[in-house]
């Protein structure tokens, strides 16, 4: 097995179209959920979500990573400055930033968001997003890498692990910043230290 991952861009599109398939990844959201407004992503048909996935891909920055196997798509990892994913922010939300900081600091990004093939879940996958989305975050300038993954799910391979598990963070060195829901740690690694 050789695994590569890669910024999602307008050249891969056709293979990021192909790993969340005809129905969108889940239930349709093409990676919309921390995107947009909930009333705005519901009036929504999945092609014009879709249109929304495609167009981030053609963007300057990349919204996300895919991942490779033998060169067939088998993950995605979203992973953009925290100004990108605008329902990380707001106050209802466990994953908002902590109070000293400002959501639209180029230097704090998230990890918001996983889609891993159904053949390949429970198999690591997410380990390997994780450090390629940590990687690309240095590179692109993040100080600061946030996650709020999950704690504990009924099923290793659930779909409702698309925020990924805490074990997970925590292996790539991770540390609980604040804990506003049971089971739903807001997590940070720091990059650099703010200048």
């Amino acid at each position: 097995m050789t695994l590569e991952v890669r910024p999602a861009t307008g050249d891969n599109w056709p293979e990021l179209e192909a790993l969340f398939g005809p129905q969108g990844a889940c239930y349709g959201c093409w990676c919309s959920h921390f995107r947009l407004e909930p009333k705005l992503r519901q009036a929504m048909d999945r092609e014009e979500r879709k249109a929304l996935l495609k167009a981030a891909t053609e963007a300057a920055m990349p919204p996300g990573l895919i991942a490779f196997e033998d060169g067939r798509p088998v993950g995605w990892v979203q992973v953009t400055p925290r100004s990108h994913v605008p329902r990380w922010n707001t106050n209802r939300t466990v994953s908002r930033p902590l109070d000293a900081d400002d959501p639209e600091d180029p230097g704090l990004w998230a990890i918001s968001c996983f889609f891993v093939t159904s053949r390949k879940r429970g198999q690591g996958l997410s380990h390997a997003l994780v450090k390629a989305a940590v990687a690309h975050a240095a590179t692109s300038g993040a100080r600061v890498v946030d996650a709020c993954p999950i704690a504990h799910a009924k099923h290793p391979q659930s779909p409702g692990l698309f925020t990924g598990s805490v074990a997970v963070f925590e292996k790539a060195g991770f540390s609980v910043v604040a804990e506003r829901k049971p089971g739903r740690p807001l997590m940070r690694k720091i990059l650099r230290p703010a200048a």
